[in-house]
């Protein structure tokens, strides 16, 4: 079975010794440069890669994982895309053989997009940027995907449990070029309710709170867009955008709809303790985290957020129940917060507080 990593890349070459030391199991690796001024070419050749330069223009990240896809050997069986800011934990080759199997088209693995500031897991869910050779295109400018062009259907995804997948990005690097191309993105394609959802999300990013609520109530009336965990998320994005704007009660009723849609989800419920704790509703505080905390399955789509699963909960929950004079159970909590942000210096003060308050007589 051969196997070929293929990535693009601009001005990396910090990355390029981590990266090839991580796809150093693949068969090949191949790289399109699309306009390096800084030494990425030469030290990726000198570590092995396959390199061509061809500049995109105009910059679409479709155009450009194509154009890396075709310099693919054609007797390559499975294609790993991977960008050098991304590093395979080692042994990922025999795990992906084992699960491969005849006639597969994509391989589904876990991937961690972002850590958090302690080096813990931050957003993390599964991937399927591994595929076979023949029969798949990337599509959109932006948050582009694999889409089946071959005849017939896809061959069946398989999962490859114990395949990571790491993102450790420069954090100087810009977003800028996303949100013209994901504006790009929904034109071209109107009716892709992801893209759509997408633009709303970025939009909010952006601090456009009318735009985000416009485009994800756009979203939410797309015949298309069933899925449950994506339209809580885009209830809750409004939610966020009309508390930006002042309108409490109608971010609270938002946030509501998004659990009666996805109540398996622990963010929605989160959020909207995060709104009553900025508000002093405690009672509410405590109810709604403790429906977060119910939920013990960590879900592994991309919707899943880091907060709700780190300390967070446990966090408001300490605070509400000191607010409500219930010390013991605040402490409980508090330990519970430190736990799983040891290294946090507010949360080791708030349980040496707690713990004081405790002690008194």
């Amino acid at each position: 079975m051969k196997i070929a990593v293929y990535a693009i890349c601009k001005d990396e070459a910090p990355f390029v010794d981590r990266w090839m030391d991580s796809m150093s199991e693949a068969d090949e690796v191949v790289v399109l440069d699309t306009g390096s001024s800084d030494d990425t070419v030469r030290r990726l050749r000198e570590r092995g890669a396959r390199v061509e330069v061809e500049p995109i223009s105009p910059w679409r990240f479709d155009t450009a994982r194509n154009r890396s896809l075709e310099l693919v050997s054609e007797d390559a069986d499975i294609c790993v895309c991977t960008d050098l800011d991304e590093v395979l934990h080692p042994g990922w080759r025999k795990l992906l053989e084992a699960a491969w199997r005849p006639g597969a088209g994509q391989a589904v693995y876990r991937y961690t997009w972002s850590f958090n500031p302690d080096g813990s897991e931050g957003v993390v869910f599964w991937y399927e940027k591994v595929h076979a050779r023949r029969g798949y295109r990337w599509v959109h400018p932006v948050h582009e995907v694999l889409r089946w062009t071959g005849p017939g259907r896809p061959g069946p995804k398989v999962t490859v449990e114990g395949m990571q997948l790491d993102h450790l990005p420069d954090p100087a690097k810009s977003r800028a070029q996303y949100l013209p191309l994901l504006e790009l993105s929904v034109a071209e394609e109107p009716d892709d309710d992801r893209n759509v959802h997408y633009l709303g999300r970025e939009y909010m990013y952006r601090g456009r709170w009318d735009d985000c609520i416009r485009t994800l109530e756009r979203h939410l009336a797309m015949p298309s867009a069933t899925w449950a965990d994506e339209r809580a998320a885009s209830m809750r994005y409004i939610a966020r955008s009309w508390a930006m704007k002042g309108r409490r009660q109608l971010a609270r009723d938002w946030y509501l709809r998004a659990i009666a849609q996805a109540p398996h989800l622990r963010e929605p419920y989160v959020d909207l303790a995060m709104l009553l704790y900025e508000d002093g509703c405690w009672d509410g505080v405590l109810y709604f985290t403790a429906c977060a905390l119910a939920i013990t399955t960590r879900p592994r789509s991309y919707i899943c957020e880091a907060a709700p699963w780190g300390s967070l909960p446990h966090d408001l929950r300490a605070i509400a129940f000191h607010r409500t004079g219930r010390l013991a159970e605040a402490l409980a909590e508090a330990r519970q917060a430190l736990a799983l942000e040891p290294g946090s210096r507010r949360l080791a003060d708030n349980v040496s507080l707690l713990e004081r308050l405790a002690a008194q007589p």
